[in-house]
């Protein structure tokens, strides 16, 4: 069952063009990781699927119906990159005030134990830290039960702990059923959540698949080695010296690894990988790939200021 679609949708701010006819489908069950660079569009879509912006052509769906229906919106769990906290309320008190608006919210305790917020429930948002009023932003997002939730930039700011808690809320979310669209600048937190990739790059989707094989779009492996100096090698497109080792990305390891041996290069501690997600995002974005990056669309440009919401809670629009 598709719980959100984008059907050719386009949205262009003055002449600037930061969707260009996107389809995407996002599934009932589904964690799926959306991946761009900036301007690239990933807020501009998500804020499409939520009926927060309108189209400029094209169509876009919410559990089949207009995204700006209140009745298909109280589904729907957002957390936008940036969100506004009333600085003089506590922690317990804007969990209230967003589950008074959904008939059988989590409750208040389950909610912030969740999210490692369990022992904030009195402190005022205004003296909370980055870290903590972002995670706050995101469990609000889970407050009222919904199906499907959007997460954009979730976990920026957060600390390697903080990072690990909210991923296992999220896992645990989807493990029970719910639905994830989860845009994200760490590369590593969609391999360590995503089951499909989303990579959406000046306004258009360049790939759709799942990690392994966005990674393997690329057509390189990483061959890393120990050696003081390297004659040239074919297949190579790509080297780095980094902390002693020296890795290089390559069209054809076995091409490389064999010129390599055949040289009579001096060489220790041999490995021979595929690329990282990282390598394929990059190779994606930047065009490195042929026949992919050469799309026509709003390169460039970044996203509208005025098309993220000061503040937006599971599916509604506030202000702060």
């Amino acid at each position: 069952m598709t719980l959100a679609r984008a059907d050719q949708a386009s949205r262009r701010y003055g002449d600037v063009l930061a969707l260009d006819r996107v389809d995407l489908e996002v599934r009932a069950g589904e964690l799926v990781g959306l991946l761009g660079p900036n301007g690239a569009g990933k807020s501009t879509l998500m804020n499409l699927l939520v009926g927060l912006r309108k189209p400029s052509a094209g169509r876009v769906e919410l559990f089949g119906g207009d995204p700006r229906d209140p009745a298909s919106r109280r589904q729907v769990g957002v957390t936008p990159q940036e969100t506004g906290l009333p600085g003089t309320l506590r922690v317990g008190e804007v969990v209230d005030f967003v589950s008074a608006h959904y008939p059988d919210p989590v409750p208040r305790g389950e909610l912030l134990d969740r999210f490692g917020l369990g022992d904030l429930a009195r402190r005022q948002t205004g003296g909370l830290s980055g870290g903590q009023r972002r995670r706050l932003a995101v469990a609000l997002a889970f407050v009222g039960r919904p199906r499907l939730v959007l997460l954009d930039e979730p976990t920026t700011g957060l600390d390697v702990t903080a990072r690990h808690t909210l991923w296992d809320a999220i896992r645990a979310f989807h493990e029970d059923g719910g639905t994830v669209l989860l845009s994200s600048h760490y590369l590593e937190e969609v391999e360590a959540l995503a089951r499909r990739v989303v990579v959406i790059g000046h306004g258009r989707v360049l790939a759709d698949d799942t990690v392994d094989a966005v990674r393997g779009i690329v057509g390189v492996r990483r061959v890393s080695l120990v050696a003081d100096g390297l004659p040239e090698l074919p297949g190579v497109v790509r080297t780095e010296r980094i902390d002693g080792r020296v890795h290089l990305l390559t069209s054809d390891a076995d091409q490389t690894v064999r010129a390599l041996v055949t040289t009579g290069t001096a060489f220790t501690d041999l490995e021979v990988r595929p690329t990282s997600l990282e390598e394929a995002f990059l190779a994606i974005t930047t065009g490195d790939q042929p026949g992919i990056g050469d799309q026509p669309g709003a390169e460039g440009q970044p996203e509208p200021a005025d098309d993220r919401p000061t503040a937006a809670v599971s599916g509604r629009q506030t202000t702060a």
